[in-house]
């Protein structure tokens, strides 16, 4: 396998569980393997190019967050150092360096957790519709990209394919119970007041961000991905300005250039222009380096390893 291959998919000889828009999953008997790939999606449609160094960002900044939140909840995570995965991995060290992780099998809860603190995306669009975000009323007059009162929080159904759906606590309750429901909104929402606080005292906004959670031998966790470019909204600090769009440390100059294709954001997905990878490659890392104050172990790197 070269370098270039783990930009877009993986192929490691082990039993394939799952394959995501990012993230391959391999089963290992009782765990699994998560390796983030390069893969970058938009409008639903995985792209013929990656966006270099993608998943190293996705996978090091959930590893900081990890740590971050241990005395808050456990999460599925066992180690991301490769030095101590099984032999059967030892051929695939330096594709595995810094862009995975070895987890726990966890039974996952279907429920995405979002929680948000601004008014932005599918709450917005609700928001102008009913003045309510997945039921919740807030006060009129707000604009896009406005923060809010106080953070809420907004779940939706998990998706297998296409954009998940917001739905109300009432229907989280109903699924799952009342009591698990209001365990994993709170948790949910205090997971997103501290990383948003740390993440503003280093000049970005943490607007929203979605959690995923399972149990592991009855004990809930916290698992996949967290507080990522890809699961949240960033936004530099110092040019939030209410009333549209908001810059922010994702998909953006990807979508901005797709915007000007005549494309019908079907598959096949076209290809990206080296300067729309290289500026979204360097927002991921920008981001990473600014919210956890780290160094990326990048392709190659040992410096790094945990």
């Amino acid at each position: 396998m070269t370098d270039d291959s783990i930009l877009l998919e993986s192929e490691l000889a082990l039993p394939l569980v799952a394959r995501g828009k990012v993230r391959d999953v391999y089963s290992l008997g009782e765990q699994l393997l998560f390796l983030a790939t390069d893969r970058i999606s938009a409008f639903d449609c995985i792209l013929a190019s990656g966006i270099p160094q993608k998943g190293r960002v996705l996978t090091q900044m959930s590893l900081f967050w990890f740590e971050a939140f241990g005395d808050v909840i456990p999460n599925h995570l066992v180690t991301a150092d490769t030095r101590q995965y099984p032999d059967s991995l030892r051929p695939y060290e330096a594709i595995l360096e810094g862009r995975s992780m070895l987890v726990k099998r966890a039974n996952m809860i279907e429920v995405e957790c979002v929680a948000r603190g601004y008014l932005a995306g599918s709450g917005w669009k609700e928001y102008v519709e009913s003045g309510t975000v997945c039921g919740i009323p807030l006060p009129s007059g707000l604009r896009d990209g406005d923060r809010l009162p106080e953070p809420i929080f907004t779940p939706a159904t998990k998706a297998q394919s296409g954009h998940d759906q917001n739905v109300s606590f009432a229907h989280v309750a109903e699924q799952i119970g009342g009591a698990l429901g209001a365990q994993l909104r709170d948790l949910t929402l205090a997971i997103y007041e501290r990383g948003a606080q740390h993440a503003l005292q280093r000049g970005i906004i943490l607007a929203d961000t979605k959690l995923e959670f399972g149990f592991v031998d009855g004990t809930l966790v916290l698992a996949d991905e967290v507080l990522t470019p890809d699961s949240s909204r960033w936004w530099p600090a110092d040019t939030w300005k209410p009333g549209g769009p908001q810059p922010s440390f994702d998909k953006q100059f990807v979508r901005d250039y797709l915007e000007t294709l005549p494309w019908n954001k079907q598959p096949p997905a076209p290809a990206l222009p080296a300067d729309v990878i290289a500026k979204t490659s360097a927002k991921y890392q920008e981001a990473y380096r600014q919210i956890t104050g780290r160094r990326l172990t990048v392709d190659g790197d040992k410096d790094g390893r945990r």
